[in-house]
């Protein structure tokens, strides 16, 4: 049974994306989770920008804004906006919800960071799967060697002899 939490984290997670090699959330998607504008998001984080140091989040370049606008649908809102927008990590996102502090921010960041969290559970779990199947081509390898001998093995133990040889018994001449 899917339950709303559920359904809650796994949008979360589809909003997720990575960015620098950090995974992020857009600031109008973390605006909309927080039940707040993203002018109103922006406002507070430039407002505690103490709070949000480059690891927390940062600006997207013009490259990088385009390069999202036209993978996600959901963000082509963004093409035409003269603001570039920014990027929160997960300590970022948490950071957003407390200088909001409201009830709303407050429980969606508990959704932020459970679907943070769901996202490093796949990955370590596609991580495993690859290692388990790097062993297993490993394992292959040299069976495929053993195989290949013992059929070498077969072929020279069913294969006719070379040269004849001469017959044992009695001949007429």
């Amino acid at each position: 049974m899917t339950t709303r939490l559920q359904i809650a984290e796994r949008n979360v997670v589809d909003r997720i994306l990575t960015i620098r090699g950090w995974k992020v959330l857009i600031d109008s998607d973390l605006a909309e989770l927080f039940g707040t504008s993203t002018k109103r998001l922006n406002e507070q984080v430039k407002r505690n920008r103490s709070r949000f140091p480059g690891d927390f989040m940062f600006k997207l370049t013009l490259d990088e804004k385009a390069e999202v606008v036209a993978n996600c649908d959901h963000l082509a809102r963004l093409k035409f906006s003269p603001m570039l927008p920014q990027a929160f990590t997960e300590h970022g996102a948490i950071m957003a919800a407390n200088v909001l502090n409201t009830p709303r921010a407050i429980d969606a960041s508990v959704f932020v960071v459970r679907a943070f969290v769901r996202l490093r559970e796949i990955l370590a779990t596609n991580r495993e799967l690859a290692k388990k199947l790097e062993e297993l081509e490993r394992k292959l390898g040299t069976h495929d060697e053993a195989i290949r001998m013992i059929l070498e093995a077969i072929k020279q133990l069913t294969a006719p002899p070379e040269h004849s040889r001469r017959q044992i018994g009695f001949r007429s001449q």
